[in-house]
C-alpha cells in the first residue's frame, strides 16, 4: 500500500489544519474548498478506496458518516442542509487514494452535483 499525502497528515509528517481528531479519525479543512465549510472526514486506517472496504470495516464506516453528522452540527450546516461525497478512483473523481469523505455545507447545492 502506497503512503499518501493523508498518511503524512495523520503522523503530523505534513501540517494540515485539524478540524477534528480522535483514535480513529482525522477532519481537516480542504485545501481547494468548494463551500465556506469543506472538511475531509479521513479514517486513520488507510483503506485505499470504497472498493477496498470489506465487512470488518462496517462499524468504522458507519462511525464515519455519524461523525460528518456531527460536525455538520458542531459547524452550525445541519439545519439548513449539507453534501456529503465519497469519490471512488479516476473517474470518481478520486485523487487520494485513502478513502475520505467530504463534508461540504455553508451554501445551496443544486441537483445535478456540480
Amino acid at each position: 500500500m502506497d503512503d499518501t499525502i493523508f498518511d503524512k497528515i495523520i503522523r503530523k509528517e505534513i501540517p494540515a489544519k485539524i478540524a477534528y481528531e480522535d483514535n480513529k479519525f482525522i477532519a481537516i479543512n480542504d485545501v481547494n474548498p468548494q463551500a465556506p465549510l469543506h472538511l475531509l472526514i479521513i479514517p486513520k486506517e488507510n483503506i485505499p478506496t470504497l472498493n477496498d472496504a470489506s465487512d470488518s470495516h462496517k462499524q468504522l464506516l458507519g462511525e464515519m458518516l455519524l461523525l460528518a453528522k456531527n460536525l455538520a452540527k458542531h459547524f452550525g450546516v445541519d439545519e439548513k442542509g449539507y453534501r456529503l461525497v465519497l469519490n471512488v478512483n479516476d473517474d470518481g473523481g478520486q485523487t487520494v487514494f485513502h478513502l475520505h469523505l467530504h463534508l461540504l455545507g455553508g451554501r445551496e447545492f443544486g441537483w445535478p452535483p456540480g
